[in-house]
């Protein structure tokens, strides 16, 4: 009989331990988060999550509300309604700066670089070594510029040329460098490789396998359902403001997802989202 039970307590703990480890491994949820601008509903209870070492792919036409939605993560907006946690706490972000003290950075389209100063420059801008005597620590600031490139793109030796001299590859290289040098476990890349050729494309994309590696999770905004299927583990789609559903990309084809981007029709391998249309309307 006691070894009956104890089986029993045994299974129950095996399952609580399960239930705790992979509640443990989510980093980011957002739950029914909306904002509105006048009477314009811009995002409508959407939600997301985010696993440590995921990229998690976010999709939809210009317009969708996939920009507006990561921004109340980044702290850019404020959300007038939902909830975000962050590794199972309730966080409060109502700006960039929280958002930071959080391990969440964000690399925008644009940047955001000096191009008119070097890597490590870029890296510690507005967070400058200093050494006793109240100068500039060059020297330190350099070691440190060199072994964060290191781990990203071993191939990078530019770091002493304004960032303006360096390929559209390379200053990715360097916008990534700079968010997770101050120890940013949850990075939001906004179209990373919107304006970039196919090698310096493949660069990014290393970048990001790299990342993984590491254990950083990304929110990837694209446009690019290639790049999708190459670098993410899961997707979701955006139509109107509203999340039309999630899918780990294995579960899905490239038809699925331009459906679900297209028409707001939500196939047998997502999980539906309020935003999804009615199937016998599709």
């Amino acid at each position: 009989m006691n070894s009956k039970h104890e089986t029993t307590n045994v299974s129950d703990s095996n399952s609580i331990t399960k239930q705790t480890d992979e509640a443990a491994t989510t980093v980011i949820e957002m739950h029914d988060c909306s904002i509105s601008f006048g009477g314009i509903h811009a995002v409508q209870n959407a939600s997301l999550s985010l696993k440590k070492g995921e990229v998690v792919a976010l999709l939809g036409h210009n317009g969708a509300g996939k920009s507006t939605f990561i921004k109340l993560l980044s702290g850019a907006y404020k959300r007038d309604t939902g909830v975000i946690k962050v590794r199972g706490e309730e966080a409060t972000i109502n700006n960039p700066r929280d958002a930071k003290s959080y391990g969440i950075e964000t690399i925008y389209q644009t940047l955001a670089l000096a191009d008119n100063v070097d890597t490590a420059a870029n890296l510690y801008l507005g967070r400058e070594l200093r050494t006793v005597w109240g100068t500039l620590d060059d020297v330190a600031m350099e070691a440190k510029a060199r072994e964060v490139m290191g781990r990203l793109n071993p191939r990078f030796q530019r770091f002493k040329e304004p960032v303006k001299a360096l390929s559209g590859g390379q200053r990715q290289s360097v916008a990534i460098a700079r968010a997770i040098l101050f120890d940013a476990q949850i990075l939001i890349m906004d179209e990373p490789t919107a304006a970039l050729g196919p090698q310096e494309t493949a660069q990014v994309g290393e970048l990001i396998k790299q990342l993984k590696k590491d254990g950083i999770s990304i929110f990837l905004i694209s446009h690019d359902i290639e790049d999708v299927f190459e670098l993410a583990d899961s997707v979701a789609v955006m139509k109107n403001g509203q999340m039309v559903g999630t899918a780990p990309v294995s579960d899905v084809t490239r038809d699925d997802v331009l459906g679900m981007i297209i028409l707001g029709k939500c196939p047998p391998g997502a999980v539906r989202g309020p935003g999804a249309i009615d199937t016998e309307l599709a």
